[in-house]
């Protein structure tokens, strides 16, 4: 896609408005949509950025504002690489450094929480409903590992009951692929 402003450069912001059950899609450059900032906002347009979007998400919720970093010495909590402060990173909507996620990380925690429905653990990177085999043969590989580590430790009662395990488990995988096929 083209940019709708410059007609020159490709588009790599997608913008769909809604008003009045009337849809219009805008498709802008990087460039376009900067130079165009907040006014294109005011005057009906999407002229903002994933930082500003970022941003706005910060100053939502009334728990930001708890989470305001101070450091133990009652000052401002600062980035000790790129100096600098969670007011500045609430702004811009973005961090200056890499070292910046580990001085700001608690003040981190509710915002993550807000922008994933409350989930701080990752779930992997095969979804459950497609990878249920996948999952099935790690495990086995873990159990297998933790027979081998068993039998080493000549701790022969454990290793019988993994055993047990892993052969129950080599029957789901068996019946799993008996189904798929």
């Amino acid at each position: 896609m083209i940019c709708q402003e410059c007609k020159e450069r490709p588009a790599s912001l997608h913008f769909t408005k809604v008003v009045n059950g009337e849809k219009t899609v805008i498709e802008l450059c990087e460039r376009c949509a900067q130079e165009k900032g907040e006014l294109y906002l005011l005057q009906g347009g999407a002229g903002f950025s994933i930082n500003d979007m970022l941003a706005g998400l910060l100053n939502i919720d009334p728990a930001y504002q708890k989470a305001a970093p101070e450091s133990i010495s009652g000052g401002m909590l600062q980035c000790e690489v790129c100096k600098m402060t969670y007011p500045q990173f609430a702004k811009i909507g973005r961090f200056g450094c890499a070292n910046c996620y580990q001085t700001f990380r608690h003040q981190l925690v509710p915002i993550i929480k807000k922008l994933h429905s409350g989930n701080m653990t990752h779930g992997g990177k095969v979804p459950a409903r497609i990878g249920g085999s996948l999952h099935l043969k790690k495990e086995l590989e873990l159990l297998k590992e933790k027979l081998g580590f068993l039998v080493r430790q000549e701790e022969f009662e454990k290793a019988a009951e993994v055993r047990d395990q892993i052969r129950s488990l080599e029957k789901k995988l068996v019946e799993g692929e008996e189904k798929s096929e």
